[in-house]
């Protein structure tokens, strides 16, 4: 039976940002069942009612584009862009037009021409966000460089769109998507080694967060501004920023968000050179992994986090404890999964571990391949942890693959 897209109801749930609603009168007009949308959706019956239950909260783009997809919801409806299958494949796209095109999409408001029946401010936040999620997904294969200007051009759009917004529903959206985005270039700017920047975009990012009124992205937010202190070795805020991020999602706790916070303590207490605490940590996280539902995460921990993840995790902590034991003991090479510059960071950890362990060659083997990848994307945070790494074997007689590590590394500049 075709759907009535204009009915009151659809219209009503559409423009107070009820998605979940939204896809139940789908459901309903069309006579399937919450378990037949769940097998077509991968998602169990109990999942679907969820779903549709979940009122103006927050919902995994991933499974409204598939149900949108498979109930023929107009995308606009569930708060999504119309798009094209394909569209975001970098492996069927030229990169710079694509980057183009992109930055093309992000500076004309394209949805503002919708008919009134449409909620006009949520079908730009939609927009708005998935051309962020376009440049997440191209920071895999391109140098963060090419990357911050178009990304800095679409804060600055988001920043227009949201002061010329009246209505506190259609704001605190704006923020939402200006978080994501301010995250995106926080990002950015610590692949670049510039770590200032960093740090102010990442408290634009928690800035926009609360003002936006979820607790799960102003968790999410937080906690990244942590790992990235703690990555850059300041343990104590590192620590204080975690129990900040627990503290803010108050009565909302998703147990993927226990889980990633964990491994963030962990990365916290080892830049602290508190071995035993990161264990802890680590057992913890891992034992949250064991324990997550099938279903997909919650916004925004839209990534899979699993026990290989955790793993992963160990390792860094390891190389940065000089804990060789941790680094080494499984088949690390495994977790170096992921686009090519989370794999090189990966690499280098286990570099660092065979260096503790006395393996020289090996670890500057591990160290040159890591490198060739910072050089490729100009990555500022891999080549300084590849000096950093450098500068931990102190030797007045170095072998020749150090020598030749030191040749590759003089006069890089980025």
């Amino acid at each position: 039976m075709p759907v009535n897209w204009q009915m009151a109801a659809v219209r009503e749930a559409s423009r107070i940002g009820d998605y979940g609603r939204v896809i139940e009168l789908a459901r309903q007009s069309q006579r399937m069942s919450q378990s037949q949308l769940g097998g077509a959706l991968g998602l169990s019956q109990s999942a679907v009612s969820r779903l549709e239950k979940r009122g103006t909260g927050s919902y995994s783009t991933d499974i409204l584009a598939a149900a949108s997809a498979h109930l023929g919801i107009p995308p606009m409806l569930v708060g999504l862009a119309d798009s094209r299958p394909g569209q975001l494949n970098g492996d069927d796209v030229n990169r710079r037009k694509f980057l183009g095109s992109v930055a093309a999409t992000a500076a004309t408001p394209v949805l503002a021409a919708l008919p009134d029946s449409v909620d006009v401010n949520g079908s730009q936040a939609a927009a708005l966000r998935l051309s962020t999620t376009a440049y997440r997904r191209l920071d895999g294969s391109t140098p963060s460089r090419d990357l911050a200007a178009p990304v800095h051009s679409h804060m600055r759009l988001i920043q227009s769109i949201t002061r010329n917004t009246s209505g506190d529903a259609d704001r605190n959206r704006l923020a939402a998507v200006g978080s994501e985005a301010a995250s995106l270039a926080g990002w950015l700017a610590w692949d670049m080694g510039d770590s200032g920047s960093a740090r102010t975009w990442y408290g634009a990012a928690i800035k926009a967060a609360r003002s936006s009124g979820d607790p799960l992205l102003t968790a999410y937010q937080v906690g990244s501004l942590a790992q990235f202190e703690a990555h850059s070795g300041n343990a104590v805020q590192a620590l204080n920023l975690t129990r900040r991020a627990r503290g803010a999602l108050r009565d909302c706790r998703p147990l993927v968000a226990d889980a990633w916070l964990a491994s963030v303590e962990a990365l916290a207490h080892a830049a602290a050179g508190d071995w035993r605490e990161a264990d802890k940590a680590l057992v913890a996280s891992r034992a949250a992994t064991e324990t997550l539902p099938e279903e997909p995460p919650p916004w925004p921990w839209v990534f899979t986090f699993n026990p290989a993840k955790v793993a992963a995790c160990r390792v860094t902590c390891g190389a940065r404890l000089g804990m060789s034991e941790w680094v080494l003991a499984a088949d690390v090479m495994a977790l170096a999964t992921g686009h090519a510059k989370q794999r090189a960071l990966l690499v280098l950890d286990i570099a660092a571990g065979h260096l503790a362990a006395g393996r020289v060659e090996a670890a500057f083997a591990l160290a040159g391949r890591a490198l060739d990848t910072g050089l490729q994307y100009r990555s500022g945070r891999i080549v300084e942890r590849a000096r950093a790494m450098r500068r931990s074997l102190t030797t007045a007689t170095p072998p020749k693959v150090v020598r030749e590590f030191d040749e590759r590394l003089h006069g890089v500049y980025l």
